[in-house]
């Protein structure tokens, strides 16, 4: 007889039953641990010049060697750590806070106010992200604020359709019912059962998102639309070796950040999926 091994039970031990769920979420607070103490752990000033150390490989005092200014690959790499991060959490949370509080409104309103926000949403949409980068770029010039305020803003509707979409059937559930029959505002009722009750799916979303954000913001960066040098980021990091000579040459330019691009955001959707079968027991199953 063969016996089936039980689904663990409970949100956290599904998580755990996705192997590399975990193992991305400690990837991920170790980038951030050294992101938070990277003037600690750095060693150097990412932006202090040493023309005497110029394209010098990986050594004892170099850890990952340094670029064309002189300036040290590993304290560019966890200075630019924070700013990658960031760029990408703010930006996520942001689009997710509004999408999520304007999918709930129109909603549990509907009505002219749902009309309003689904065109809206789809304006938005029909926007090509790029497009708007290279316009604001030109205008405010490039910047991590200008970054998480388009991400934001290119991101919302998504997260908005999907709460939306909640929305119109949670409000016509048993408890929902009951709450408004006893006086309950729709307001109230967002806040204390809509809101909480379609937290999980989008907290999967919202972690997915943070992925695409990341790799959006390197390869804004790598392009000149990003992160306004000299301050680091991944991406413009890249930037140092665009030949293939630079690249054959000298791989402690290219390799570092990219290896941090991929392992990060490959470790956001490991945490992504064990997210979804923590809130989505059936899927755990298959």
């Amino acid at each position: 007889m063969t016996v089936t091994p039980a689904v663990p039970r409970g949100p956290y031990r599904r998580f755990l039953r996705n192997r590399l769920a975990p193992a991305g979420a400690l990837f991920l607070a170790v980038t951030g641990a050294l992101a938070l103490a990277a003037p600690l752990v750095a060693g150097y000033d990412p932006d202090a010049m040493e023309l005497a150390a110029f394209r010098e490989p990986p050594s004892a005092a170099h850890l990952l060697g340094t670029d064309f200014y002189g300036r040290d690959v590993f304290a560019r790499l966890v200075h630019a750590a924070r700013v990658s991060l960031l760029v990408g959490l703010l930006s996520s949370l942001t689009a997710v806070a509004i999408g999520a509080l304007l999918g709930a409104l129109a909603g549990m309103f509907g009505g002219a106010l749902d009309a309003v926000v689904m065109r809206v949403a789809d304006v938005v949409l029909s926007f090509p992200t790029l497009v708007v980068i290279v316009a604001l770029a030109g205008v405010l010039g490039p910047g991590t604020a200008m970054l998480v305020l388009v991400f934001a803003t290119c991101n919302w509707p998504t997260t908005c359709r999907v709460v939306r979409g909640l929305t119109l059937s949670l409000r016509e559930r048993e408890y929902v019912q009951a709450a408004r029959t006893f006086g309950a505002g729709r307001l109230t009722v967002i806040g204390r059962h809509v809101l909480p009750a379609v937290l999980p799916q989008v907290a999967v979303s919202g972690t997915l998102l943070v992925a695409q954000l990341i790799l959006l913001e390197a390869v804004l960066s790598f392009l000149g639309l990003g992160v306004r040098p000299p301050q680091a980021s991944w991406g413009n990091m890249l930037a140092d070796a665009q030949n293939l000579t630079l690249i054959q040459t000298t791989p402690w330019l290219w390799l570092p950040p990219g290896l941090a691009i991929a392992l990060t955001v490959l470790s956001v959707n490991f945490v992504g999926d064990g997210l979804r079968d923590a809130v989505d027991p059936r899927g755990a199953r298959e």
